[in-house]
């Protein structure tokens, strides 16, 4: 026992006069007040991403992962905005832009169907093909690094390998999600949790990309690197039962009497869905290039050109998360999707003849709103309608062909931005007049096809198999 005490009273006196002992725990006290923000922020986000069963079905890493392709995607819009708009003059960058939109969708247009059939291909590789789209636009992020300064040709290969892959990953997450359906979750709620989740990162990445620009013309495509490494090793981190079939059966719609499925399956609602859905995102582009160089020439009253066209890329940001958060919030009613994309493609209708009517300022950034607003709610419910009717077989492909639509519209309505002349009363007559002919030909589709599914008598025939 005598030993012991002498051990103990030997160790004492160390305890109590080493110098290190107090100070090691002052610095794990100041490492976890510096740690906690950043931890507590962690344990907030997973926690919202994983809510209502999200976690549990893997929605939540789903959500998690499109934040991350949102961000990696605006890093690279940084640098290559800065390179080929803000750099030059604007009828230059009027001629570069035009350049861009030329040079990246003509091949876009070739290769863009081929996607769809190929990933029909690899329906249990799905989360390899979501990671080697990542991890492609992480090694063409770096190779443009080096040309995104001088803006030569060699950059737009590259642009153009970025949006291939962003839209490779695109079609998968979409094919995805309902493999990942919580109970109780419509799918229009999915989408638009996934989607709110990408532009809430956009919308963070946004600031620091610029913040990134400053340091030097590359660094945003540095930034754009790291996250799509992390979204790779993401990726692969997916549940199992993304690349499963287990327990799910084909469903074989036949609305024009085909013995097999195929992409004609679609039905009416889809395809007058995609009709608006890409009425309005010709107006996206329409509006992005022609209130880009416009407000550039004739800023809003009081405000420079950056402030005005910060003033309404706001607004048009703001009107699409709320969009997307309302989307979050819809429950599944059957038709819903059909009335739903009825309803905003006429209110932004109204809003475009309203801002050509009253042009100025504030008509501008409510028309941005409300475009936001009503496009991000659209696409949800056209990602619902081939979700919920296109066979299984060839969704993937569905999904692959309706976004080269929507992505060839929008670079329709860039180009006719770019050409027109620069008065705002004949841009937003035109915003009007592309708006009301995508109501004219998918409105009253819809509403009828809606009001036929809702009839007992009056829903698609399908067989299981």
């Amino acid at each position: 026992m005598g030993h012991y005490d002498g051990v103990a009273a030997a160790r004492s006196p160390v305890r109590s006069h080493d110098p290190a002992g107090p100070l090691r725990r002052a610095g794990r006290k100041v490492g976890r007040a510096l740690h906690l923000p950043f931890t507590g922020t962690a344990r907030g986000i997973r926690k919202a991403t994983h809510a209502h069963g999200a976690g549990e079905s893997g929605l939540g890493k789903l959500i998690e992962l499109h934040a991350v392709n949102g961000a990696g995607d605006v890093m690279i819009t940084v640098a290559l905005a800065s390179t080929v708009f803000f750099s030059v003059p604007t009828d230059e960058a009027r001629g570069r832009v035009a350049l861009y939109l030329a040079v990246t969708m003509a091949p876009f247009t070739l290769l863009a169907p081929v996607i769809g059939p190929l990933l029909d291909r690899i329906p249990h590789g799905r989360r390899a093909a979501m990671a080697g789209a990542m991890l492609t636009r992480a090694v063409l992020a770096v190779m443009m690094s080096g040309a995104v300064a001088t803006g030569g040709l060699e950059l737009y290969p590259a642009a153009l390998g970025v949006l291939v892959a962003s839209k490779a990953y695109g079609v998968v997450r979409s094919a995805v999600v309902p493999r990942l359906l919580p109970p109780d979750f419509s799918l229009v709620k999915a989408n638009s949790r996934v989607t709110l989740a990408g532009l809430l990162a956009t919308g963070i990445a946004a600031p620091v990309g610029a913040g990134l620009q400053m340091i030097g013309s590359g660094w945003p495509l540095y930034g754009a690197c790291a996250l799509f490494l992390l979204g790779t090793f993401w990726a692969l981190r997916m549940p199992h039962k993304v690349d499963s079939a287990k327990g799910e059966r084909r469903a074989h719609l036949l609305t024009h009497g085909e013995k097999k499925p195929s992409l004609r399956t679609v039905g009416p609602s889809v395809l007058r869905g995609l009709t608006a859905n890409a009425a309005q995102r010709m107006l996206s582009g329409f509006l992005i290039f022609f209130l880009a160089f416009l407000l550039r020439e004739h800023p809003l009253s009081g405000q420079s050109a950056a402030v005005s066209l910060g003033i309404v890329g706001v607004a048009a940001g703001t009107g699409n998360a709320c969009g997307t958060a309302v989307g979050s919030l819809l429950r599944d009613r059957g038709h819903g999707p059909e009335v739903i994309i009825a309803t905003m493609i006429t209110v932004v209708f109204g809003t475009a003849v309203c801002t050509a009517v009253f042009f100025g300022g504030l008509m501008v950034a409510v028309l941005g709103a409300v475009a936001g607003l009503t496009q991000a709610l659209s696409k949800l419910s056209l990602d619902a309608l081939i979700q919920r009717d296109v066979p299984e077989l060839v969704r993937t492909s569905a999904f692959a062909r309706s976004e080269t639509a929507l992505q060839m519209a929008w670079v329709v309505g860039g180009g006719i931005g770019i050409a027109l002349p620069l008065n705002g009363t004949l841009g937003m007559s035109v915003a009007a007049a592309i708006l009301g002919l995508g109501a004219l030909l998918s409105v009253r589709g819809l509403l009828s096809a809606s009001r036929s599914r809702s009839g007992p008598k009056g829903r698609p025939k399908a067989k299981v198999s």
